[in-house]
């Protein structure tokens, strides 16, 4: 996904027009003027996206960007109206949002397998002469041009659709965390900034019925509700998931033959980096933290169990909440993360603020 991930394209949508009402009479032996048969245009086509589950990226529209719809054919004679233009229909990831790019109105969201949604409707057909036949006007010679149909400048934007958002300062772990859970398989090095789009991943509840899915948002950073670091592109995917995940991790690394460096967590700096992100996410949008929220201590492998014990109390004290103690790389804590997901994502528990975790 990432490397072809595009969440964010301009396209040109116009409608056809319809077609031209036609003037005709029916002509019979004996009466070259039986009366009126002008035929009605057809409508032009529309620009309507469509919902496909199996796409994920925007990227088809990079080389596509514009979308014009046929026009509706003119109306003939015996009555017969015009073909109407074909409608183009573009597929899009589910959670695609249309946008006029001229004025900022948000012409709607596809979030569903298969719902349409018009974003420039194409123009009616005029009317034949034959409507316009009265009791002292038979002969009418009058008909209606089509009405133009409509055209726009569009942006869209996909903001991924998940139950759970991944959640972190650069480096917190997200995405060692995601393939550790799930089946997905992200880029994942011991820098900053190693994802630069959303990836995501599903993991099956215990009773293997329900799916889970997972987003890993790139590493927000102080500034990003403004636009810094990308801020914004990466902020509006977690707008749809259900729950967040808030990973805080202390700095460590490795020596020249792959050994942990155990780390020093300190409290102050996990306090520091876990406000921040919250910071970002409320002036971003005030909605994002009445989600349900957990907390996880992440890179515990690289902490000693005194200090992990240690950051636990230190940051619950500090923040409110209780984090919980995981481990991407040896998988503790990772069986009670699942557990207090499903929990979420499905029972609908509401946020608990009172330091348990979430």
């Amino acid at each position: 996904m990432q490397g072809h991930f595009v969440d964010f394209v301009r396209v040109h949508a116009r409608a056809g027009n319809g077609g031209h009402g036609c003037i005709s009479f029916l002509r019979l032996k004996g009466q070259p003027h039986a009366g009126p048969d002008g035929g009605d245009g057809g409508r032009g086509g529309s620009v309507i996206l469509e919902g496909d589950s199996d796409l994920v990226t925007l990227i088809d529209f990079k080389m596509r960007h514009h979308l014009h719809a046929e026009n509706g054919a003119n109306g003939g004679g015996k009555n017969c109206s015009g073909k109407s233009g074909k409608d183009i229909v573009a597929r899009v990831p589910l959670g695609t949002v249309a946008v006029d790019a001229d004025t900022g109105e948000e012409l709607g969201e596809v979030t569903a397998e298969g719902q349409r949604l018009v974003v420039v409707k194409g123009g009616d057909g005029g009317l034949g002469n034959q409507h316009y036949a009265t009791s002292t006007n038979k002969t009418p010679r009058k008909a209606l041009d089509g009405w133009p149909g409509e055209e726009r400048n569009i942006i869209l934007e996909l903001k991924v659709i998940a139950d759970v958002g991944l959640v972190g300062l650069p480096n917190a772990g997200k995405s060692t965390l995601l393939r550790a859970m799930t089946d997905a398989n992200p880029k994942i090095a011991s820098y900053p900034f190693t994802t630069v789009a959303p990836n995501l991943g599903v993991f099956l509840s215990d009773d293997f019925k329900r799916r889970v899915t997972l987003a890993d948002i790139p590493g927000l950073i102080e500034g990003a509700h403004t636009g810094a670091g990308l801020g914004h592109r990466f902020l509006r995917h977690i707008e749809r998931t259900r729950v967040i995940v808030h990973l805080v991790a202390p700095d460590g690394g490795q020596t020249d033959d792959g050994s942990p460096v155990l780390a020093d967590a300190n409290p102050e700096s996990l306090v520091y980096a876990f406000e921040l992100v919250r910071n970002e996410l409320e002036d971003y949008s005030p909605e994002l933290l009445r989600k349900p929220y957990i907390v996880c201590l992440n890179k515990t492998d690289l902490m000693t169990p005194s200090d992990v014990d240690d950051a636990v109390k230190a940051f619950h004290k500090a923040s409110g909440y209780t984090p919980l103690p995981v481990s991407a790389d040896t998988g503790e804590g990772l069986d009670e993360l699942k557990r207090r997901i499903e929990s979420l994502v499905f029972a609908g528990e509401d946020n608990d603020t009172g330091g348990d975790g979430q």
